[in-house]
Formats: C-alpha cells, structure tokens, sequence
C-alpha cells in the first residue's frame, strides 16, 4: 500500500520544500493552503486551516473527501504534517482579542482538530503526527507575544498528544530557528546588512533551509525510531545554545 502525507500551509516557503521533499521519496501528497496555486503534490486543496479550527462540520467533510481519495488511490496514511501558521506581530499593550483569537486558532486549535479528525486513519498506519514549532517555543524577543505563546503550547501539546496515543501514533515537533524562506528575505529588503547579522549571528554561520526542516519532517514519519515520541527537535543552528550579553 501507498503512503501518504497531508501538508498544512503547503505553499508557503517551508510548505513547498515538504510537498516537493515527500513527493520525491514517493509519497502521495495531499497539500492543504489557504490560497490557490500550485506545489509539488497529487492533490491540492484551498482551504483556510483558521475555519476547519472552530467549524467541526468543515473539518469532517473534509476529512471524509481525503479519506475516499486515499482509499480510492490505495494509500495510508503515514502523516500529517501540521505546518500552517500566522506571525502577528504584537506586544502586551497593543494586541487585540482578535489577534489572540487568529492566532491559537491557527497555530494551536487547528493543529489539534486536524489530528484528531485524521486519528482512525494515522492509528491504522501507525502514522506519525509532525508539528511545525519555533524557536520561539522558548526563546523569544519583544514583541512575538501572541506567536511566542502559540508555539510553545503547540510544543507542550505535542508532548500531551504523545503520552495520550503512546504506541498507536508517534507526535513530535520541529522547532526551526530562522529559515530562508522567500517572505524573510522579503522582509530584510531594505536592510542587508541586519540580514548578514542575522546569518552570523548562528554557530552555523548561516539560518537554515527550508528543504533541512522537510528532510527532518521526512526522517520523522519514516525512518525515526518508533521509540523517538513526545520530543520537540530544535532545528536552529546552535543558537539555542548561544549565550547573548550586552557586552
């Protein structure tokens, strides 16, 4: 039999790298983005992750579409990789309600709900649940109060999800520190010299890449160690480990 993956957040930087990463090792891909275009995939579905969060009706008819496409293409299910999110950008005094809401809707709840809606068919695989962290998950900087705080739950909930399935489905968390993805390079336009700094500031000497986080991703779901559960896997270069002072 087949396997397959479903991605979340598929035409993002990271997203594209994890469809293509998947499809070249043979997986049947089902990539899901909130805007329409094109990846590396068999099947590629418009969806917001933010609706199938608090709209149960959407999140089963959607889990009920995929599930007939996997049988009628004879797949199992070997993963879901939750890697949608949104980064609003926002200190104690300044975000709203609304903002709080978005963002653990996307980065918290939809990862839960989606697990939970795929479950029946990852625990018939003994598939794996991969979530995308952050550094941020424990190490953060002003103003990343609400993003901070949404991957370091979806960190705690993947070592929650993992105690709570034991054997039956593996769930580990991927937790990058800054990736060159096209939006990042976007965002150091008019400022290079910050984004050499960026660079320099890793032991590695550089920030990562998006097909390194899809190659961990890809190693989780198929080549891990059944025993490898519950953990949340920094992926950052050494910074974690840097110590910064003033001086």
């Amino acid at each position: 039999m087949k396997e397959a993956v479903i991605i979340t957040g598929a035409l993002g930087g990271i997203g594209r790298a994890l469809c293509e990463e998947f499809h070249a090792h043979g997986f049947y891909v089902v990539a899901l983005d909130r805007s329409a275009g094109s990846v590396a995939a068999h099947d590629v579905r418009q969806c917001d992750i933010r609706e199938l969060a608090v709209d149960a009706g959407k999140r089963l008819r959607l889990a009920e579409d995929i599930g007939a496409l996997l049988d009628a293409e004879g797949c199992a299910l070997a993963g879901l990789i939750n890697n949608a999110a949104i980064q609003i950008l926002g200190g104690v005094t300044t975000l709203s309600e609304r903002q709080w809401r978005e963002t653990l809707e996307t980065n918290l709840l939809a990862p839960f709900f989606l697990a939970q809606a795929f479950l029946p068919r990852l625990e018939a695989s003994h598939g794996a649940v991969i979530n995308i962290s952050s550094i941020h998950e424990k190490l953060t900087k002003t103003g990343f109060v609400a993003y901070a705080t949404s991957k370091s739950a979806l960190s705690g909930l993947t070592r929650a999800m993992a105690v709570d399935l034991g054997s039956r489905v593996r769930v580990n968390a991927i937790c990058p520190a800054a990736i060159h993805t096209p939006m990042l390079e976007a965002g150091f336009a008019e400022k290079p010299e910050a984004f050499t700094a960026l660079h320099e500031a890793h032991p590695s000497g550089r920030i990562g890449t998006p097909d390194e986080v899809a190659q961990l991703a890809r190693y989780l779901v198929s080549d891990a160690p059944p025993f490898l559960t519950g953990s949340c896997l920094g992926l950052d270069g050494g910074i974690a480990g840097r110590l910064h002072d003033p001086v």
